[in-house]
């Protein structure tokens, strides 16, 4: 089976593998205990919390870990519920986040939460969040760095000075642009939410950053871990696995080794739409992440179709809308951008890993011609 589903979740990496089975045999004591078998797991918690923070360019005592970023995220908007000032004051969140930052700040702020408009790109509006900020002052503004499902990146570092300008809290969901993109400069946002199993890392691992004006009211309690923000024995293997997984692909990063990556895509999507009448690539014309492709395909009436047609042929993909069940609505992101609801229903995410080669990008290419509906009784050409 050929893995093209990394968005979803990436294989754990070799380095990240290496480093929790060398923690679990080194680290055996709770870093609260006072003994210095304790004492020595608590440095290497400290010393990993300083790593990340280089990476993200923060301090590392805007470190906090968790389960993941559903957490994360959840730690946001629990503060801010607990520390609103005024009754009814807004929260602005894009209209393409993720369920696990849209849920949550829905389930705390109701009516009260704006939704940031998208353009038929699936970039969000600066203009509208520069004309809102002109009158209006919400609690938090939250974008996400990088969409799950189309790749496009967002500008969230303009969105940041604009909201520093402002006094204005915000919120970056980096959870996909970590593990395919630099992290230097996220640290300059308020808050950042990471998941260590999207870029190779351990399920079950992940953090957010707050900067110090902004000390996270704790959603676990139960125990002054981590400066009592998160209470609960900290997953001291899973975290060193988390950062030696992350500092692997920095490194690739920093040696441009991505670039070629971007390239097999391109030239994937190239192809294909030059193969197959009536593809389309979801965001071709935006700057995206480099492993993901979400194309429109042609009418088979349900995404769902194709994942399980190239599934049989040995391709795990993804689908855009869950049109398995007619309890499901379609993607809320693809609706946002103004996507045609029949064009919805046939669109599926290709999200390839540090471990997909341009190979790879071949045969799932093959594959989709000729699965490809026959049109004018000719099968389509590869």
């Amino acid at each position: 089976m050929i893995y093209f589903d990394h968005n979803a979740s990436s294989p754990l990496h070799p380095a990240a593998r290496a480093a929790w089975l060398d923690a679990c045999d080194k680290f055996v004591a709770n870093p609260a205990s006072q003994h210095r078998l304790g004492q020595r797991a608590e440095m290497a918690l400290e010393e990993t919390r300083g790593s990340l923070a280089n990476f993200l360019r923060c301090d590392p005592l805007d470190i906090v870990w968790t389960s993941g970023a559903s957490e994360a995220s959840n730690m946001v908007f629990h503060h801010f519920s607990r520390t609103a000032q005024v009754s009814g004051d807004e929260i602005w969140i894009s209209a393409i986040e993720h369920p696990a930052v849209k849920q949550p700040a829905e389930f705390y702020f109701g009516k009260t939460v704006r939704f940031i408009p998208v353009n038929e790109r699936g970039v969000i509006s600066l203009d509208w969040l520069v004309e809102q900020l002109k009158t209006k002052k919400p609690r938090l503004v939250a974008v996400m760095a990088a969409n799950n499902e189309t790749g496009v990146l967002q500008p969230w570092r303009q969105i940041s000075v604009l909201c520093r300008e402002h006094g204005v809290p915000f919120c970056c969901d980096a959870t996909q642009w970590l593990g395919k993109l630099p992290a230097s400069g996220l640290g300059e946002c308020d808050f950042v939410i990471g998941s260590a199993h999207k870029f190779g890392g351990p399920r079950g691992v992940g953090f957010l950053k707050h900067s110090a004006g902004q000390n996270a009211s704790a959603l676990i309690r139960g125990g002054k871990q981590q400066n009592s923000r998160r209470a609960g024995t900290e997953n001291l293997p899973g975290i060193l696995a988390t950062v030696a997984a992350l500092a692997a692909i920095e490194n690739a990063l920093a040696k441009d080794e991505h670039l070629a990556r971007q390239q097999w895509r391109d030239d994937f999507e190239t192809r294909l739409l030059a193969s197959v009448p009536g593809a389309r690539v979801i965001g071709a014309n935006q700057e995206r992440l480099w492993n993901t492709s979400m194309v429109v395909l042609p009418d088979t009436n349900c995404a769902f179709r194709w994942v399980v047609k190239l599934d049989k042929q040995g391709f795990a993909v993804s689908t855009g809308s869950a049109c398995a069940s007619g309890a499901e609505l379609p993607s809320h992101v693809l609706s946002a951008m103004g996507c045609p609801a029949q064009e919805i229903s046939n669109t599926i995410r290709i999200s390839a890993g540090w471990d997909t080669f341009a190979t790879d990008w071949e045969r799932l290419l093959g594959c989709i011609i000729s699965t490809a509906p026959v049109k004018d009784g000719r099968q389509m050409a590869r």
